[in-house]
C-alpha cells in the first residue's frame, strides 16, 4: 500500500534520506520511499500497513503528517507519469483537465512553456474563449492535433 506523507516544502530530499536511513537501520515493513518530481511538500511511502508507515514517520523532523487514505497503484502511476504526459502535449492538441478549478473542461492548447511545464489553453464550450495558463500535468490529451 502507498501512503502520502506531508513534509515541509523544499525538504522532501532531506526527509526521504532521513526516512531511508531509518528503514536501513531497523526491521520495518517499508518497501520504498518515493520522492515524486514536481510534488512539493509530499513524499510517498510504500508500506505493508498504515501502522508501519506511521511508526516510520513518528517524531521525524520536517514531517507534518500523513493523509489518512492510502493511494491506489493506478493513482500512483498517474502521478509518476504526469511529467511524461506534459512532454507529449503539443500545440493544437485537445486536452481535458482532471484536477483543479477546470476539472472536466476540455480545451485546445495554444502555447507550451516547457521550462515551466505550463500550457496556455482556450477552454471549449464557454461563451468567451479566454486564454488560461496552467500546469501541464493537470490535463491529459484526449485528441492529438495531427489526428484531426
Amino acid at each position: 500500500m502507498y501512503f502520502i506523507v506531508r513534509v515541509t516544502a523544499s525538504q522532501e530530499k532531506i526527509t526521504s534520506d532521513i526516512l531511508q536511513n531509518k528503514v536501513a537501520k531497523g526491521n520495518t515493513d517499508i518497501h520504498a520511499i518515493i520522492m515524486p518530481f514536481g510534488m512539493r511538500g509530499y513524499v510517498i511511502v510504500e508500506a505493508a500497513s498504515e501502522i508501519s508507515c506511521r511508526d516510520l514517520i513518528l517524531n521525524e523532523p520536517h514531517v507534518k503528517g500523513m493523509l489518512s487514505k492510502p493511494l491506489e497503484e493506478a493513482d500512483l502511476d498517474k502521478m509518476l507519469s504526469a511529467k511524461q504526459t506534459a512532454q507529449e502535449i503539443s500545440v493544437n492538441d485537445t486536452v481535458e483537465f482532471f484536477v483543479g478549478p477546470f476539472k472536466g473542461y476540455k480545451a485546445k492548447v495554444i502555447k507550451i512553456d516547457s521550462g515551466k511545464e505550463e500550457i496556455t489553453v482556450e477552454l471549449m464550450d464557454v461563451a468567451v474563449p479566454i486564454p488560461v495558463t496552467t500546469k501541464a500535468n493537470m490535463a491529459r490529451i484526449i485528441q492529438k492535433a495531427n489526428q484531426g
